[in-house]
């Protein structure tokens, strides 16, 4: 995962922490505007979550800094 997608998810998580609490899941989705203007990075991002690591559409956000941190 390139350096400034794995920014970005920590970003978004970090965010959806601060407002809505450690229990809250995300979707790799919630990394993108509700456009379509970076499909590569999109892909990136599915293949990621879906492929590489078998992930549930949400999960939870704390999980997913985890995962990104040890990358």
């Amino acid at each position: 995962m390139r350096e400034s997608l794995r920014e970005k998810v920590i970003n978004v998580c970090n965010k959806k922490i601060q407002t809505k609490g450690e229990n809250v899941s995300v979707s790799f989705y919630a990394f993108f505007a509700n456009k379509n203007d970076n499909p590569e990075l999109l892909m990136e991002a599915a293949t990621w979550w879906i492929q590489k690591h078998k992930l549930d559409h949400f999960e939870k956000a704390t999980k997913i800094i985890g995962m990104v941190k040890t990358l």
